[in-house]
């Protein structure tokens, strides 16, 4: 037997295999239970306050490295008991969309800073404001989720859900 004539069969096994790995939250954990409580989302805010001067870092997740505004997120809500993805994708799945006047202290704000969708995440804080890692150069601050920059770059508010 040729070993070209099981190359194309080969191929698509492992198609098949690899696509069988990759699934949505919703299939991997089940249904979601409910939104994050309370609790672990003040938990989460206060652990993102903690962090302020905390400088920023392509693909940081914790204070000694530095953030980037996903791994503010991860290693915020990671503190309070919950293990998230890093990444804005990531976040974006185990959430649910909610309005802005529904916003509460540790649901997340996203942003489209970069022409595409959901390129900036922070944690709201309340009162308006909310925390993230802005950019390089930058260090972890609070920012006015009210200010004109802010809302015109406004993509979503999501709060996390519990699987």
């Amino acid at each position: 037997m040729d070993i070209r004539s099981l190359a194309l069969p080969g191929c698509l096994l492992l198609a098949l295999l690899a696509t069988g790995c990759a699934s949505s939250p919703s299939s991997r954990y089940g249904e979601p239970r409910g939104p994050v409580s309370n609790t672990a989302a003040n938990r989460a805010a206060d652990v993102a306050l903690a962090q302020i001067g905390t400088p920023y870092r392509h693909g940081g997740d914790n204070p000694r490295r530095g953030f980037d505004c996903s791994g503010l997120v991860n290693y915020s809500y990671r503190q309070a008991g919950l293990n998230l993805g890093h990444g804005t994708v990531y976040l974006r799945q185990y959430s649910r969309r909610i309005s802005v006047s529904q916003l509460r202290r540790g649901d997340l704000v996203f942003f489209d800073q970069l022409g595409k969708r959901a390129s900036h995440v922070g944690i709201y804080i309340g009162n308006g404001k909310f925390v993230h890692a802005p950019s390089t150069g930058k260090r972890v601050q609070t920012a006015d989720f009210n200010s004109d920059y802010w809302r015109k770059h406004l993509n979503d508010v999501r709060r996390l859900d519990v699987y």
